[in-house]
């Protein structure tokens, strides 16, 4: 079966239990916080991927790091997860959780990608034009491509507009190269 259909698989299954017990926004911070750990720590992946490793020993090692630390149903689902050998699909289900989180509770994700840092005011002020274009809450993240020279690229889900000056001198180039001479 195709990884992918596993990671959404168990992370629906996770997800709509959670949503029966009212624990959508405990699992999103466990789901942060597992994904954290496996985005940082090449050390914990290696265990979970390893053959060599133990089922009994990677469950032992899931309960020290992640015990008191995330819910006992989401530490349970970790388990269960270690036990059934899918433990390679941790990384990916707990990603698909997030994103099943914000489509639950309408919550667009938002990357403006700009030339240089922009000031944090310019930033809040495209979070509520988007918000309002949208009429979704809408989580904004920021990134620097200094290759677009200048301008913005605001991408939401699907979605891009793109008014950076290096796309504009591409289109102008077109233009000209295009142009017939008479």
């Amino acid at each position: 079966m195709d990884q992918s259909k596993i990671n959404v698989r168990y992370a629906k299954a996770f997800f709509i239990l959670a949503k029966e017990k009212g624990l959508t926004l405990e699992l999103r911070k466990d789901a942060g916080l597992i994904a954290s750990v496996c985005d940082t720590s090449s050390d914990f992946i290696l265990m979970l991927d390893s053959p060599v490793v133990k089922t009994s020993q990677k469950v032992e090692a899931l309960k020290r790091i992640f015990t008191g630390k995330v819910n006992e149903l989401s530490l349970n689902f970790l388990l269960l997860i270690t036990e059934n050998k899918r433990e390679n699909y941790i990384p990916g289900i707990f990603r698909n959780l997030e994103d099943l989180y914000r489509h639950e509770e309408g919550i667009k994700t938002a990357v403006l990608t700009s030339a240089m840092p922009l000031n944090e005011n310019l930033v809040l002020q495209v979070q509520k034009i988007l918000e309002t274009e949208f009429n979704a809450k809408v989580e904004l993240s920021q990134k620097v491509d200094q290759k677009l020279i200048g301008g913005f690229v605001i991408r939401v889900d699907d979605k891009q507009y793109d008014a950076s000056l290096s796309t504009q001198l591409k289109k102008i180039r077109e233009q000209l190269l295009h142009t017939e001479l008479k």
